[in-house]
């Protein structure tokens, strides 16, 4: 599965290196940050839509969407896709953070 998303980041840090006429990532880097971020959060709210609607197919699309824009996301502010792999090892390593998370959860 990381592979699937390594070569994601590759494709796109490759059309930032060297774009390509016609490209929706080039655009989407020709139009900085504020149009990756409008993309993000347009894709969130779509995939918490999907969600809600019990719609499977939908949330996969969505979400495959959002999964797509954060890539360009961390490619624009240079973050490699490994940074994020490795917090999320390392999160998946904790035990007994349920009481911090709940109250994490009640504050958001």
């Amino acid at each position: 599965m990381n592979d699937t998303l390594q070569k994601l980041y590759e494709v796109v840090q490759g059309r930032k290196a060297e774009p390509q006429e016609g490209s929706y990532t080039c655009y989407l880097f020709d139009q900085g940050l504020d149009k990756i971020l409008k993309k993000v959060g347009e894709e969130s709210a779509e995939t918490i839509i999907a969600a809600k609607n019990g719609e499977s197919g939908q949330v996969v699309s969505e979400m495959s969407d959002l999964m797509y824009h954060l890539m360009v996301l961390l490619v624009q502010q240079d973050i490699p896709l490994s940074a994020v792999m490795e917090e999320l090892d390392r999160r998946s390593q904790k035990i007994g953070n349920l009481k911090k998370m709940h109250v994490t959860d009640r504050n958001t």
